[in-house]
C-alpha cells in the first residue's frame, strides 16, 4: 500500500485502527494514481493542450489550445463494439427471478456503457451492488471509476477483499465520505463541521463489488488503459503538428516582398501615421517614390524583390503520418484518423479486413469484462430475491451475458446467414434462438412469439366452436 500524505490522512472515531489504517491505505492508493488516472482522463475530454516547447514557435500559438479528439476516438471506437444486451438463462426464466426489472431499474444498458468506457480510460472500472432504501429500487447496481475507487485483489480467490468508495470530497480536495466494502458489513462515513461520523450496515452478499478490467495480468489484475503511452504521446506529436502548421499559415504562406531603394513614406497612412503589419502585408502597393536623377549604381533606384510564399504540404504530411502510426497502434483503420485522400468508397471486404484488429480487440475485451458482469448480476438477483451469497442456487450458474457481435453487418447479411443455418436445423425456426439468428432484436422476437400464442389460441378457440357446431347439425339441433 502507498502511504498516504499525513495532511489528508483521516481517522474515523469509534473505528478499529486496523479498519482506520485499511481505509488510508486504499486512500494512498487512489492518490497515488490520481494524476495519472486525471492526465488520461483530460485525453479523453479533448482538454489535454500543449504547453510551449523550444523557441522556435511564438508562445501565442500554444495559448490557441488546440487539441486532437484521437485518444477519444481510441476509446470509443472500441466501447461501441461492445454492447451488452441483456443477459439469458438457458435452465430457467430471468423474468420470474426479476431479472427485466432489475435491468431497467438499474438501466443497466446504459451504466455497463459507462463502466466500460471508464474501465478503457483508466483500466479498471467498478460494479457495485447495493440493498435500496425506501423509494429505491429493492436490489441496486453502481459504476465506479479508478479516480474515486479501488480496492485489494486477492489473487487466490480472484475477486476482491474490499473496496473504498470516496462518495464527496471538500472545495479543497479532502475527502468529505467514503464507503468501506467488506466481506458481510459495510462501513458508511461522513464528515460534517469537521467531525467524522460513521455507521455499520451488516449484510449477506460477501464483498459486494466486481473489478470490470481492461486487459488484466497477472501483476495487473485491475487491468491496463487503453490511452497508452505511445497513444499519448503520437497525439501530442500531431497536435505541435498543428501548432507549426498555424505558425507556418501566418507568417510563411504570405509571399515576402524585399522594396531596395524605397523610403518609409509607402508604409505610411494617409493621416502620416504608421500602417500596421497586416495592412502592409494585405495591401497593394500601387507606387514607390523614385529618383530618376539618381546615379545608376545597384541601390539608388527603387525596386521590388518577391519570393513566394512556402507550401504547407508538408506539415499536412507529417500530421498524416502521425495518424496513421496512431491507427496502427490503436488497433483502428486509417481512415479514422488519419486524412483521407481516397475518391471512391472500397469494397465491403476490403473494410471489413480494416477492422479485424479492433474487432479482435472488442471480442477480447468482452471476454475479460463478461466475469465481472455476469456476477455482479447474479448478486443483483440475490439481493431482489432476499437470497444469502452462499445459498445462491447452482442453476443460475448458467446465467450468461449477451453481447452483440462485434463485426458490424447489415440486417440482410444477418437474415441471410441465419437462413442458412435454420435450412440446416428446421425446429430452431419456432425458437427465440431462430428468430435472433434471422436478425431480429429481443424485443421483436418476444413480440413475435407473444403473437404467435395468440394466433394459435385463436386457431384453436375457433376450432373448438366449429366442432361444437358440427355436432350441434348432427345431432338435428338448429346451428
Amino acid at each position: 500500500m502507498t502511504v498516504l500524505p499525513d495532511a489528508q490522512k483521516i481517522r474515523i472515531p469509534g473505528v478499529d485502527s486496523d479498519v482506520n489504517a485499511q481505509i488510508n491505505g486504499l486512500l494512498g492508493e487512489i492518490h497515488k494514481r490520481r494524476l495519472t488516472n486525471v492526465i488520461r482522463q483530460s485525453y479523453y475530454d479533448n482538454k489535454r493542450a500543449i504547453h510551449q516547447i523550444g523557441t522556435l514557435i511564438p508562445p501565442q500559438y500554444f495559448r490557441l489550445g488546440l487539441a486532437l479528439g484521437w485518444s477519444a476516438k481510441a476509446v470509443d471506437a472500441l466501447a461501441r463494439r461492445c454492447n451488452l444486451l441483456g443477459f439469458t438463462w438457458a435452465d430457467g426464466d430471468l423474468e420470474a427471478l426479476g431479472g427485466t426489472d432489475l435491468w431497467d431499474s438499474n438501466h443497466l444498458g446504459s451504466e455497463v456503457d459507462a463502466a466500460i468506457v471508464a474501465a478503457l480510460i483508466h483500466g479498471p472500472a467498478f460494479l457495485v451492488n447495493t440493498v435500496g432504501e425506501e423509494g429505491e429500487p429493492s436490489s441496486l447496481v453502481h459504476v465506479l471509476d479508478a479516480t474515486e475507487a479501488t480496492g485489494t485483489w486477492n489473487r487466490r480467490r480472484r475477486s476482491l477483499d474490499d473496496l473504498l468508495s470516496i462518495t464527496g470530497r471538500e472545495g479543497d480536495g479532502r475527502v468529505q465520505s467514503l464507503a468501506l466494502y467488506l466481506d458481510g458489513r459495510t462501513l458508511i462515513a461522513d464528515r460534517t463541521d469537521g467531525k467524522w461520523s460513521h455507521e455499520w450496515q451488516d449484510h449477506e452478499y460477501g464483498v459486494p463489488a466486481e473489478v470490470l478490467a481492461y486487459k488484466p495480468r497477472p501483476k495487473r489484475p485491475f487491468g491496463t488503459s487503453r490511452i497508452t503511452k505511445p497513444i499519448m504521446g503520437l497525439q501530442d506529436a500531431a497536435v505541435r503538428g498543428l501548432i507549426r502548421r498555424e505558425g507556418h499559415m501566418d507568417v510563411y504562406s504570405y509571399p515576402e516582398l524585399w522594396m531596395l531603394g524605397a523610403d518609409q513614406s509607402i508604409f505610411k497612412n494617409a493621416d502620416g501615421t504608421q500602417m500596421d503589419a497586416w495592412s502592409i502585408r494585405l495591401g497593394r502597393i500601387k507606387g514607390i517614390p523614385d529618383d530618376k536623377d539618381a546615379p545608376t549604381d545597384a541601390l539608388a533606384r527603387a525596386d521590388v524583390k518577391q519570393i513566394p510564399g512556402s507550401d504547407p504540404a508538408p506539415h499536412h504530411k507529417d500530421i498524416n503520418t502521425l495518424a496513421k502510426l496512431f491507427a496502427r497502434e490503436a488497433s483502428l483503420p486509417d481512415s479514422a484518423v488519419a486524412i483521407s485522400d481516397m475518391v471512391n468508397p472500397t469494397s465491403a471486404e476490403s473494410y471489413d479486413a480494416s477492422q479485424y484488429e479492433l474487432i479482435a480487440e472488442a471480442e477480447g475485451a468482452v471476454d475479460d469484462f463478461s466475469p465481472a458482469l455476469r456476477r455482479s448480476f447474479v448478486r443483483g438477483l440475490a439481493i431482489k430475491n432476499e437470497i444469502p451469497v452462499d445459498e445462491i442456487p447452482d442453476t443460475w450458474k448458467s446465467i450468461h451475458d449477451n453481447w452483440r457481435n462485434p463485426r458490424y453487418e447489415s440486417r440482410a447479411a444477418l437474415a441471410d446467414a441465419g437462413t442458412k443455418q435454420l435450412s440446416a436445423v428446421p425446429w430452431l425456426a419456432e425458437t427465440e434462438v431462430g428468430l435472433e439468428l434471422l436478425g431480429l432484436t429481443p424485443d421483436q422476437v418476444k413480440n413475435a412469439l407473444a403473437q404467435k400464442r395468440r394466433i394459435a389460441g385463436t386457431d384453436a378457440l375457433r376450432t373448438i366452436l366449429d366442432r361444437a357446431a358440427s355436432r350441434t347439425v348432427a345431432d338435428g339441433d338448429v346451428a
